[in-house]
């Protein structure tokens, strides 16, 4: 492989009929927007297995610089996916295509359900990987020789990245930026499109809020809603109830039928995700303690403990970037 050089970065994604757009178009968007602070950054080019033009998923055309076939010398190729089944669109000739480009690139990369094109390579085989929640049961199936982390945004063994659909794309994209070019860069990058720098790899798919299943009754939404407005507030099951016009034991028995948890759980978890929002944007933590509602950094420090192992301080060391601090993180 003929390695470009540093000052130029030629980035390919292989696109094909029924590809979600936004797999290809967002982490695209990103490295154009990182030309907007580098003297030379990226070329970014789009290529289909025959050099035509494909079919995205909400119907439009989308035109190619040529055949993947016929393209080497690339720094980075990202293979986007689909809501279609893996056995529709990983096709004979996408394969092929795929593994043409990993001939040829530096650092290779998927998005959402892309996975599965390098997974049916063995291009995954003995390394950790991970795709859509919805689609990482039936990778981890299919492929069992992949290590599958269904609930990371992204994951990097050795040159080979994947990441969970749509705006985890971007989130990969963000990572690699940063790689090549440094925090700076990539933190301009994100403020620009208007998205988190934070979301470091190992965070979940899944926010506090996103978790478990959705209120069912118009009582239940209203109470989550007020705690999820304020979570910093001094609520109480009896206060909650008072609210709503029902008893404390009714509320509770409801939020626990609708969400699975009760109202002081819930509150628990709603104040955890604003102290990790708070802590992402740069406040102390002392700051995000007292401004989610925890009372003490004690308390958070224990809540934090609980929930990751980890201090608020570690973690917002850890995710203070979109690696872990280090530039060139080994798990993302």
């Amino acid at each position: 492989m003929n390695r470009l050089s540093p000052a130029r970065r030629k980035v390919a994604l292989l696109v094909f009929d029924g590809v979600k757009m936004l797999d290809f178009a967002g982490p695209a968007e990103v490295f154009v927007e990182a030309n907007q602070s580098l003297a030379d950054g990226y070329e970014i080019v789009l290529l289909s297995a025959d050099g035509r033009d494909v079919m995205t998923s909400i119907g439009v055309r989308v035109g190619v610089s040529g055949a993947a076939g016929d393209a080497r010398d690339f720094d980075t190729v990202m293979v986007p996916g689909s809501e279609l089944p893996p056995g529709a669109f990983v096709t004979p000739q996408v394969k092929e295509a795929a593994a043409h480009l990993a001939r040829h690139t530096r650092r290779l990369a998927s998005v959402c359900s892309g996975a599965f094109v390098l997974a049916e390579l063995g291009l995954l085989d003995g390394k950790r990987a991970t795709t859509h929640w919805k689609f990482a049961a039936d990778l981890a199936r299919r492929h069992p020789a992949v290590t599958v982390e269904p609930d990371s945004i992204f994951v990097r063994d050795g040159r080979t990245y994947s990441s969970a659909g749509v705006a985890a794309g971007m989130d990969l994209a963000l990572a690699l930026v940063e790689e090549d070019h440094g925090a700076d860069v990539a933190r301009r990058v994100a403020q620009s499109i208007l998205v988190y720098m934070q979301r470091a790899g190992g965070q979940s798919q899944f926010s506090a809020s996103l978790r478990g299943p959705v209120p069912r009754s118009p009582l239940v939404r209203d109470v989550a809603d007020l705690i999820r407005a304020d979570p910093a507030r001094h609520h109480t099951v009896a206060g909650l109830a008072a609210q709503a016009r029902v008893s404390p034991r009714h509320l509770t028995r409801l939020f626990r039928l609708e969400l699975e948890r009760s109202p002081t759980e819930f509150i628990a978890e709603m104040r955890f995700e604003r102290a990790t929002e708070l802590l992402d944007a740069g406040h102390t933590v002392t700051e995000s303690a007292e401004i989610a509602g925890f009372g003490s950094a004690e308390g958070m420090r224990r809540a934090f403990v609980s929930r990751l192992g980890i201090s608020p301080k570690k973690y917002q060391q850890r995710f203070q970037s979109t690696g872990n601090g280090r530039g060139r993180p080994e798990r993302v």
